[in-house]
Parts: C-alpha cells; structure tokens; sequence
C-alpha cells in the first residue's frame, strides 16, 4: 500500500464555486494494489479530499496517471468518475457536493494495472491545480488544552486529527505525569481511519473522592504512531476541606427518551462503619418522569465504592413538551444530591426520543457505496439518492475494508447526512446478519459461522456485541437506526427441520437464542428499532405455517429481557420478489365458479400478495400478545415487475390457471423462486406509513446486489453454489421442478451485478423517470 499527499492553495472561479473563491484543498491518495499475473493486477484506490478554502457547493477532482496502463474500472463511490487517456476525473454525487471549511470527503475506485502502478503526482480541484508531494503529518486537535474534573466527578473533551492518515491510527491517552487520582475513565484508545479522522472522539477523565483538600494536577499525553501528539491538561476540583462521608452521584442530570428509560449511577465516597440506604425520591415536575428501579440501594462496608444504578423512566404521552422532575437521592445523616430528569419528547419536542414508527417525517440515509454504482450504470443516477440498507453479512463487514464502508463509518456519514438535511430526523437502516448455520435450508448465503463450532459465542462477543457497541455511541444518539433482524432465520424453524443444518438451529445456540440475544442488546439502546424478519407470502402463507409461525415468533419473544417489548415490528419479503398487492384479483376471487386458490400459481396459499399477508400476520401477532403499536415493513426493492410484461387488467379467460397467470404481475415461473430473477423490476419507492399498521415500504436488499452465484466460486465468505441460481436449473419438489428464474453470470451474494441492476431499473413499477 502506498500513499500521497498534496496541497493546494489559489484563487479561481470555481466551476460551480461563487466568483473569485478561494480555493484550497489536500489530498491524499492511497492506492492498496495486488498481482493477479505476473506484471498485472488490479487495485483500490483511496482518496480523501480536503477543503482547507472556502465553503464549495460542487467540486471536481482530477489527475493524470503516470502511465496509461493504470485503468479505473467503472467501480467506485463517493464521486461521477470517468477517464480519459490518463486523465481521471471525479464529480461530487448529489449528496456529497457541500464542502464547508475544513470538512473532507472520502471516495475511491477500483482500477487495474499493467507494468506498474506508481502513485498519481499532481491534483486539481475545480481547475485549480494542487502542488507538493510532501504527505502531510496529520497532528491530534483536542476541544480543550485543559479540563477541570470535579472530585467524583468526570469531565470530557473529544479529539481528532487535522488531516486524513493513509492507514488507521490508534491514539492513546495516558497520563505522564501528576496526581494519580485523576485518571482516563474511557477513551483511553480512539482509532482514526481515513474515513472518520475528521469525527471528534470522547475522552473521558475522572477525579476520585479522597480525603485531601489539594487540588491536583496531572497531564495526560495523546499520541500515535505517525501522527504529532497533544497534551490536555487536568485539575483536580477539590470538594471537600475535611474528611467526610458523602453520597456521589454521577451524571446530576439525565435525559430520558419518552416511553423509554435514562439511568445515573450513586456510590459513597468512603467506607461506611455499618450499611447505608440510599433512596432516590420524586420531587416537583412533570410526573410521567418515575423511578423504575433502584429506588433503594444498600451500600455495605464491601461495596461502598461500587457505582449502583438507579433507572427514570418517562412515561409515552400526547404533549410536546420536553417536561423535568428534580429527584432527591439520600441517606439519613448525609448531605443530599439533586438529579434533575429531562424528557426527550418524540413527538415534537426538540429532543428526539423512541418514537413509534421511526420512518415517519424522517430523511433515509444513502449509502454512498451502494449510490456511487448506481450512479454508474446507465440512468441509475434517477435512483442513486434512493436511501437502501447497509447489511452486516459477515464480521469482517463491521471493521470494513477498503473497498468497502464498515459500520462506523456508515453510522459518521449517516450523521453527516442528518446535518444536512435541515431539522428533519434521518433513518438508517441496518441488517443484522449473521446466525450460526446461517440460511440453514439454502447455500448461496451460507454463512460463516457453524453451531459446531463455537458459532453462538462467536456470535455474541465477535459480531452483536461488536455493533451494540457502535450503534450505542453517543454520537449517534439524534440518528433513528433501524436493524433488520436476521432475514430467512426463524421461518425455517417453520417449514425446513428436515434439512439436518435447520434441525440443529433449532437447539440450543441456534436461531432462537441467537435472535434472542440480538434483540436483547439492541433493544436496550433507546434510539435503536428492532424489525423481526417474517419471510414472505409464498413461504408461511398456508394455514400449517401461519399459526406455527405465530406461535414462534411470540415465544421467542417472550424469552427476551424485555418480553414483547423487545420487538418494534416484523418485515416481509426481505431480498425477495412477491409483489406487494396483486392489482387485479384477490384471493377470494373465483373464476367460473373456480377459486383462485384452486390455481397452479396460488396452490391454495391463503394470501397472493405481501400487503395482505403482512395485514394478516400483524393482527395475529398482535392478537397472540405483541403491542397494538407493532409496526410492518415490506421490502420493495425488486418486486415492481413493470416493464411490457406487465398485464394492463384482468384476464378474461374462463380457465383458472390461465387467468391468474395473465393477470398476475409477479412473472416468476414459480412463486418459490428466489435467486437473481429474471424480469424483475425495481418497486414502490422507500414510502412511510402507507397504510393502517404498516410503518413504511422499504429497500432492505440494495438493487443490483447479487442473491448468489450462477456457478461455484471460491471465497472466503462461507458462501455456497446453489442450483436455484444457476439459470440452467430444472428445479426441485420446493418450487414445483420448475426452472429456477435466474439470471447468468451472477456474483456472489452481496456483490454488484451490473446486468441485474440495469434490468431492475428498466423494469420498474412505478416507472423511473
């Protein structure tokens, strides 16, 4: 891997920048490359543009390659590029053109080389040309050069770096020197990457309770491997003048998202002769902020110095307002400390909260890499703004690659994103997908992780805790993050125990401890919503599967920490292709006396399409025990089946296999296909509440991403060659022996498949202008 970095500084008129704008930027370019054959290979190409002049509304970038063998393949993000000889050229995308001071995009391609591939030398950025090749040592940038921390107490300032590095950069705090009670209570490690290395980090000190009256001091080093340190330093703030017993409670204010909960925790300052009862009680306010739990706390001569939790909870009303309640915490002879309780009100207040369909007057959150291929591909531009979700497809997905975005670089764009869509909330929406025996009764997405093989705790501490961890940062506290929890999992528990890898995932460590565990720490962070994958029409619709289904889902639920609770909605359809109404008939409708259930394509299925069978399913499970608030989600990113294929009206044949299959709009051959299929189109755009009990139409599975491979390729992603997306396939007892659909010359799942997105796009219902 190899890296550049150029400056540039001078005045122009930009292209799309106001008359006589100073324009200045850095670049820095990193170029990871490997050998395919000798003397040839291919390589990813990393950029990081800077604006160090002023605020742009647009910017190209470009430069020459050294030779004119280096060759960018139409693969990339973040920008509209294009080549020309040797000459590359980068256009901002919709979403990314707004570059105040000092703020930076990072963007790339694929390209592929022969001979050599020596780093590009020279940069320009709206015509202006960029100069130097010295690469910049990025320096750490405190908020503060020096904190006051309050004995017992906390205090925070936040760090990042003054430029992009060319790889990652761990930064560690560590005090040098000084009074050993102030200490690093978090952030003791930040890790800047060249995505986020503009993104402020928290470092957190702490002062502890002693019987001193000195006000200490310490200082406390930032520094990294490649990068110019800084130094913060603390004081200690003295509370007291003699040596005293007191009650510390930490933070003395708390928000506390409305129908969810906020905590703060209470220890002593020192040791106790005998045990000491703490009590937290209501004083004046808004009296739907409560105590939950923790109202009373023993502390004993053991565990004096251990932090106890007491739980506010704001109850969910009507109102507006983001109501307080002061709440006493005490113990008989000791000094009393005041907790004061703010409720984030959702809906209106300023502050947001757990609201009950976080789609409702929010933005969605664009993926840039997924926007940055459609864009690429002829007219995708018309949908590259279209906000799709970012699918945690294996663990190595969470960190990222350089190819590829991982979470928290998702999670800082999406903040990013949120910034400039004025007021409005945004929804990012994430896929939670990775179960041991992962798609037990299919191989194309076979996952990486076996039950066999330690594969329930590899779950759990390498990959959910692992995303808990990021989607619970504070700094993403305003997104609403919806996680699709674990598509194509409990439904096989349903209909496919007699495939062996099904069978064994449903034990334990299987899909029900797993979706138990996922739903359990997501769950608890209050700006996290939590949909349930329920299949499809084609797959429970029957009476033998529906009532199962119910059943499972209800139990497996009521094994969660937090019961029912724990569940915001379900979604149907996910990845898949059932259209979400049939137009032109029913399941009641009958044909010269004929049902249509009585047809080949219905094969008795007490539903014909999703709309319905999410209706359905919603009032069973809500009738079974989950909230009336239960919201559906149906995935519409490939089941619109426009195009000339599409019937205009009902047929009028007499015959009741002929009219349903003149009259249906899903054109699968069989309604139990699945992989890459032919003729779909692009659905109904990302849409909220579109009817009673449904809280939006969805693109969960980004269009032109592969369903799997139409043969056998190896990788190192445990997915399989299955024969239903092999275009050659005669079929199965599963789909009737009908052939399987599929269109050639697919990828492997999840990766770009440029002849399906084009066909997607041409295909759509509603049509794409």
């Amino acid at each position: 891997m190899t890296a550049v970095s150029v400056a540039a500084l001078g005045l122009v008129a930009g292209q799309a920048t106001a008359a006589n704008a100073a324009v200045a930027c850095d670049v820095t370019y990193t170029a990871n490359t490997w050998t395919s054959s000798p003397g040839q290979g291919g390589f990813t190409a990393s950029i990081t543009l800077r604006n160090t002049g002023d605020p742009l509304t647009s910017w190209t970038l470009a430069f020459d390659y050294p030779t004119t063998t280096q060759r960018y393949t139409p693969s990339g993000w973040g920008a509209n590029w294009s080549q020309s000889g040797t000459r590359v050229t980068g256009t901002n995308l919709a979403y990314n053109g707004d570059l105040a001071t000092g703020a930076s995009v990072s963007v790339g391609f694929n390209g592929t080389w022969s001979g050599g591939n020596p780093n590009p030398t020279a940069f320009s950025v709206n015509g202006t040309a960029c100069g130097g090749t010295t690469p910049t040592t990025p320096s750490v940038v405190t908020s503060a050069g020096s904190v006051a921390v309050n004995e017992g107490g906390t205090a925070t300032f936040t760090a990042r770096l003054s430029a992009a590095p060319s790889a990652n950069v761990t930064v560690t705090t560590t005090r040098t020197g000084g009074d050993a009670d102030l200490t690093v209570a978090s952030g003791a490690s930040l890790t800047f990457t060249p995505q986020n290395w503009n993104t402020p980090q928290t470092v957190t000190l702490a002062a502890a309770q002693d019987a001193d009256t000195t006000a200490g001091t310490a200082a406390f080093s930032l520094a990294g491997t490649g990068v110019t340190g800084a130094t913060v330093n603390a004081t200690e703030v003295d509370d007291d003048s003699t040596v005293e017993q007191a009650i510390i409670v930490t933070p003395a204010s708390v928000t506390v998202p409305e129908g969810s909960t906020g905590t703060y925790t209470v220890r002593l300052a020192a040791r106790p002769d005998a045990n000491v009862t703490v009590t937290t009680t209501a004083g004046g306010g808004d009296t739907n902020l409560t105590v939950s739990a923790g109202g009373g706390l023993t502390f004993t001569p053991q565990n004096w110095n251990t932090p106890q939790t007491v739980t506010l909870a704001a109850a969910q009303d009507a109102d507006t307002d983001n109501g307080t309640r002061a709440f006493t915490v005490a113990a008989p002879g000791l000094t009393s400390r005041t907790v004061t309780a703010t409720e984030a009100d959702d809906d209106g207040g300023s502050t947001p909260g757990h609201v009950e369909n976080p789609y409702a007057g929010a933005t969605g959150y664009v993926n840039p890499n997924w926007a940055a291929k459609a864009a690429a591909e002829p007219g995708g531009d018309a949908v590259s703004d279209v906000s799709t979700a970012v699918w945690m497809d294996r663990i190595a997905a969470i960190g990222g690659s350089s190819s590829a975005m991982g979470l928290r670089a998702h999670m800082d764009e999406a903040v990013r994103q949120d910034a400039a869509n004025g007021s409005a909330p945004l929804t990012i929406q994430v896929v939670v997908y990775n179960l041991p025996n992962r798609d037990c009764s299919a191989l194309a997405s076979s996952g990486e992780l076996l039950i066999a093989e330690d594969g329930f705790n590899r779950y759990r501490t390498q990959y959910i805790d692992p995303i808990a961890a990021i989607l619970g940062d504070p700094a993403y506290a305003n997104l609403r993050i919806v996680t699709i929890i674990e598509p194509d999992s409990l439904p096989n528990l349903v209909t496919n125990l007699s495939v062996p890898k099904c069978q064994e995932a449903n034990g334990a460590g299987g899909y029900v401890d797993g979706v138990r565990y996922a739903l359990d720490r997501l769950h608890a962070i209050p700006n996290v919503y939590t949909y349930v994958d329920a299949g499809h029409h084609g797959w429970l619709g029957w009476d033998s599967n529906f009532a199962p289904a119910v059943n499972l889902f209800h139990s497996m639920a009521t094994g969660t920490a937090a019961g029912v609770d724990s569940v915001d909605g379900f979604i149907v359809n996910t990845a898949n292709y059932s259209a979400t109404t049939e137009p032109h008939f029913t399941v009641n409708t009958t044909v010269n006396g004929t049902s249509v259930r009585d047809s080949t394509w219905v094969d008795w299925n007490q539903y014909v399409d999703e709309q319905s069978f999410a209706a359905a399913l919603r009032s069973a499970l809500v009738g079974r025990g989950f909230d009336d608030g239960l919201g559906m989600l149906i995935d519409t990113s490939r089941n619109g089946w426009g195009g000339s294929a599409r019937p205009t009206g009902p047929s009028t044949s007499t015959d009741v296999d002929v009219f349903v299959d003149e009259s249906r709009v899903d054109q699968r051959i069989h309604a139990g296909n699945w992989c890459n299929q032919s003729g779909a189109g692009m659905g109904i755009r990302p849409t909220a509440a579109p009817a009673a009990g449904f809280d939006a139409y969805v693109w969960v599975k980004p269009p032109g991403e592969s369903d799997g491979s139409s043969r056998e390729i190896e990788n190192d992603e445990g997915k399989r060659f299955d024969r239903m997306c092999d275009p050659t396939y005669g079929g199965n007892d599963l789909n009737g022996n009908n052939p399987s659909g599929a269109l050639p010359d697919a990828p492997l799942s999840g990766q770009w498949f440029p002849a399906q997105f084009r066909e997607l796009l041409q295909n759509a219902y509603p049509p794409i202008d």
